[in-house]
Formats: C-alpha cells, sequence, structure tokens
C-alpha cells in the first residue's frame, strides 16, 4: 500500500471462514501481513476494522504489544480511508495514539473512525480501537496522497 510500482487492485473480498464478508490488503504490505491479517468492512455506511489477538501480539506482561495496536491503528487510517484512496497511493505523515485499556489473547480486537478533513493531498482521520466494547487505543493520523512519478 505503502509507494512501491506494484499494480494495486485494491483490497481482496474473504469468501470462507471466521472473516467471509470482510476485505484485506493481505499480500500488499509484508509487515502487515506479519503482524495480522487485518480485516475491515462497512456497515451501515461505516467502516470497521477488526483480527483476532494472537499470544504473537502480546508482551511479557500477557497483554497486546502497543507496537501492534499502533500497527493496527495505521493500518485502520487506510480502510477507513479508503473511499478517499481507491485510485491513489498514498504514506503515513502523522500517526499518533493514546493507551486506554489492554486485550489479551482470543479477544477479538476492532476499531472505527472517520476522515474528519480530506483535502487534495492529506487526509485527517482519527478512531478508537476497543475490545468488547472497552476502548484500548485512542488514534489520530494524517494520510499523504503520491503522485505517480
Amino acid at each position: 500500500m505503502d509507494g512501491g510500482n506494484e499494480i494495486w487492485d485494491g483490497p481482496k473480498l474473504v469468501t470462507d471462514g471466521e472473516w467471509a464478508g470482510w476485505r484485506t490488503w493481505a499480500g500488499m504490505d509484508a509487515f502487515e501481513d506479519q503482524t495480522g491479517p487485518f480485516y475491515f468492512r462497512e456497515e451501515n455506511g461505516v467502516i470497521r476494522n477488526a483480527f483476532r489477538a494472537e499470544t504473537r501480539h502480546m508482551n511479557g506482561g500477557g497483554f497486546m504489544h502497543g507496537g501492534c495496536m499502533m500497527t493496527f491503528a495505521d493500518y485502520s487510517l487506510f480502510s477507513i480511508s479508503w473511499a478517499h484512496l481507491k485510485d491513489v497511493r498514498a504514506v503515513t505523515v502523522s500517526l499518533n495514539g493514546e493507551f486506554l485499556g489492554p486485550a489479551k489473547a482470543g479477544d477479538l480486537v476492532e476499531s472505527t473512525g472517520e476522515v474528519t478533513k480530506a483535502g487534495g493531498s492529506l487526509l485527517f482521520v482519527r478512531g478508537l480501537v476497543s475490545t468488547g466494547g472497552s476502548p484500548m487505543l485512542n488514534f489520530s493520523g494524517v494520510i499523504k496522497k503520491i503522485r505517480p512519478r
């Protein structure tokens, strides 16, 4: 998703298993593939993101690692902004977060959010990561659309 010269044909629709009906960018971002997989879908005009927490996402204290939460927040910036990014490449130029609570292995981790401003080349996004209705991470970020070289 970020830069490169690959041909991007959008997110893939998952057709079976727990994530049937969700979309993923699996195979487009090696780091997200290693950390996720992460998924998103539109529900009543709102983008919802999710993944299942695994032991590999936990820190030494047995709770979700902050780096995993921030990686998911970064993924969420792009899925929340998907309608604005369908035909362009983009990169994260800013990502901020405040940690509010934990998740443990087995939890369904979700996020929702909104584009607060969509300018010519910059998108401003904010959202909330949660599990079981309990907030985990409040985040905001800026995405920059990049032109082909």
